[in-house]
């Protein structure tokens, strides 16, 4: 995640490479473009405060750069400022948006631009939320709203290795990332998390397509896959990295989770003790923890631990394999 120094470092000395170029002339952008759009994309002006509905706006979904389509911040960034300009924590990834020294209006500021296409999108500040403590100032007239049918959950049952390997071959699921989640430190080690004193759980961040996995059927597969029923532990780890735990991101995720787990505890003869919260960050662990199994499967833990796991959620769950 972008933090303030590694804006500085960009405005000061050069962008990252954009993964593409969209380049045309002023009247080609002046085709596309409502004045309105064009003066503010193109020829750096801002929107005039307090003038957008996209201030007060949270669905769920991605925000795009109007001019080219690049999809900039996912609206699990976006936070309430005031009704002025749309403000957002961090874009979706590094190298999408660009950034410049401004030194007009007798102020030093730092511009944000589409690092695709060069539309000025408004300027970052060091004054936003944690983690990244960054405020990305935009102007509404420069986004337009990307059609993303993919939603996340987050979940933690024991260690990440396992939990990603069985997650990483549901039909449906279009990305699993391990990382940690629920706790104080800001981007912690693996080290740190495994001391127990950061409050961060080991989880795991499932991209899926609502169209092919339900959320309901996600936590079933979640909850039937580990032991629900023990406290800071799974197996031979302990610890309350280890602990049972659905990261909800709404009232109706909530609620739908609540519901599951009434359901799931009639498979149970001890108490289901999955803590439910709302979800705040998940900070990516380091990229030896990153699909694990699948270039470890001949190692130890693998076989012994992971395999069982896999064998275990093959045969209660084979209609949702990925063929």
């Amino acid at each position: 995640m972008l933090k303030w120094p590694d804006i500085i470092k960009f405005a000061s000395s050069g962008n990252p490479a954009p993964d593409r170029r969209v380049e045309k002339t002023p009247e080609e952008w002046k085709a596309l473009l409502t004045p309105e759009q064009f003066k503010i994309t193109r020829l750096k002006g801002t929107e005039r405060a307090f003038s957008s509905e996209l201030c007060s706006y949270f669905e769920p979904g991605r925000y795009a750069c109007i001019c080219c389509g690049t999809e900039l911040f996912d609206a699990e960034t976006k936070f309430e400022s005031g009704p002025v300009w749309p403000s957002f924590t961090h874009p979706v990834k590094g190298n999408t948006v660009a950034y410049h020294k401004d030194g007009s209006f007798g102020t030093q500021r730092i511009e944000a631009l589409c690092n695709t296409c060069d539309a000025h999108l408004g300027h970052v500040f060091q004054d936003g939320p944690r983690p990244s403590g960054l405020r990305y100032c935009m102007n509404a007239l420069s986004l337009k709203k990307a059609d993303v049918r993919e939603k996340k959950i987050d979940l933690g049952g024991g260690c990440f290795w396992c939990t990603e390997a069985i997650f990483q071959r549901i039909t449906g699921v279009v990305k699993v990332e391990s990382g940690y989640s629920g706790g104080r430190v800001i981007d912690p080690t693996y080290r740190e998390v495994c001391s127990g004193t950061t409050g961060h759980a080991e989880v795991v961040e499932i991209t899926y397509n609502p169209d092919e996995i339900s959320f309901d059927d996600l936590l079933r597969i979640h909850l039937s896959t580990h032991n629900p029923t023990t406290v800071d532990k799974q197996g031979a780890d302990r610890g309350s990295q280890y602990r049972s735990i659905i990261f909800h991101r709404t009232e109706e995720e909530e609620q739908a989770a609540m519901r599951i787990i009434d359901e799931m505890q009639k498979t149970y003869p001890d108490m289901i003790v999955t803590q439910l919260e709302m979800f705040e960050h998940f900070y990516k662990a380091e990229d030896s923890h990153q699909n694990y199994y699948n270039r470890n499967q001949e190692g130890g833990y693998c076989q012994a631990v992971i395999d069982p796991k896999l064998l275990k959620f093959r045969n209660a769950h084979y209609e949702k394999l990925k063929q």
